[in-house]
């Protein structure tokens, strides 16, 4: 375990319960905010996608129909 991981757990260890739960909460929205930057790099990647871009046309050439579960 990493010091920095060790002092984060002395720290909420000497917290009460409600303060360590808003601690976890906002560890868990760092997280989700790197998650969502990794996404963002992705989705703005420059690079082309033949076949991404395929799928999205033959989807939208599809037109709105419920599925079919016999074409499943």
């Amino acid at each position: 375990m990493s010091s920095e991981t060790q002092d984060l757990v002395r720290i909420c260890e000497a917290l009460p319960q409600n303060k360590r739960t808003e601690v976890t909460d906002f560890a868990r929205f760092l997280l989700a905010q790197q998650n969502n930057e990794r996404w963002e790099q992705l989705l703005n990647d420059p690079r082309p996608r033949p076949k991404l871009e395929a799928f999205l046309r033959e989807s939208a050439a599809e037109g709105e129909s419920p599925i079919d579960p016999s074409r499943l």
